[in-house]
């Protein structure tokens, strides 16, 4: 049986709009460069007056060199979004520099407004992603290759070499946002219930205490 015209008119529709919001909204104008010390709020930033465009509002240097990794998690990332290109309010795109000390890792998160794809600079590193099916996709990738991590999966990236490693990240988002599994279950505020995180993962709350204690931020 065929299908009515109103159908697949409806269907095409709904593709089309599924496509659009996909990613951050189209612009609307040729530039709407971020006041970034607006009071005003909006899903996005409020646009400065664009009549005399800046370079120094479309420029970052930032990228360029590597990042400190002495820290707990040997890594480093860099970003180049939207609060350090101003430019880049409504043109649906950011970068980041991600360096990796030897055994460093970028631990697992989820960008829930953007896809991610890295080139690696240097170095080489496993990296995979966790679909909602609990499938887990990986890979070891070297210097010069690409791998993609769709939007909102739980990823993450690890440098098992003997030297550094650093790639460069892109996103089709101004502002991707970065969701940090442990630190945002174990060190939220006001405190997600010790009994929940227990049940969760199965563990007793005297094990849910100590992450906690060892992922508090350090008190200077």
């Amino acid at each position: 049986m065929a299908v009515p015209l109103f159908f697949r008119t409806l269907f095409l529709f709904l593709s089309l709009s599924l496509g659009v919001f996909a990613s951050d909204p189209d612009m609307l104008q040729d530039l709407c460069i971020a006041d970034l010390k607006s009071a005003v709020k909006v899903n996005g930033f409020v646009c400065k007056d664009s009549a005399k465009p800046n370079a120094a509002d479309f420029f970052f240097a930032g990228l360029k060199n590597p990042g400190l990794t002495n820290n707990t998690q040997g890594s480093l990332v860099t970003p180049a979004n939207v609060n350090q290109i101003p430019g880049l309010n409504t043109l649906g795109v950011s970068m980041a520099r991600i360096d990796y000390a030897p055994g460093g890792q970028n631990p697992p998160h989820t960008h829930p407004r953007a896809t991610e794809i890295v080139f690696v600079l240097q170095g080489a590193l496993d990296v995979g992603f966790i679909t909602s099916t609990e499938v887990f996709v990986s890979k070891t990738i070297t210097k010069g290759e690409i791998f993609v991590f769709p939007r909102g999966l739980v990823h993450f990236q690890r440098n098992n070499g003997e030297v550094p490693a650093a790639v460069i990240a892109a996103f089709n988002s101004q502002f991707p946002g970065t969701v940090s599994i442990a630190l945002n279950l174990f060190t939220a505020m006001p405190p997600v219930p010790d009994d929940v995180l227990a049940k969760a993962f199965q563990v007793g709350t005297k094990e849910v205490e100590k992450i906690k204690a060892r992922l508090a931020p350090k008190k200077n």
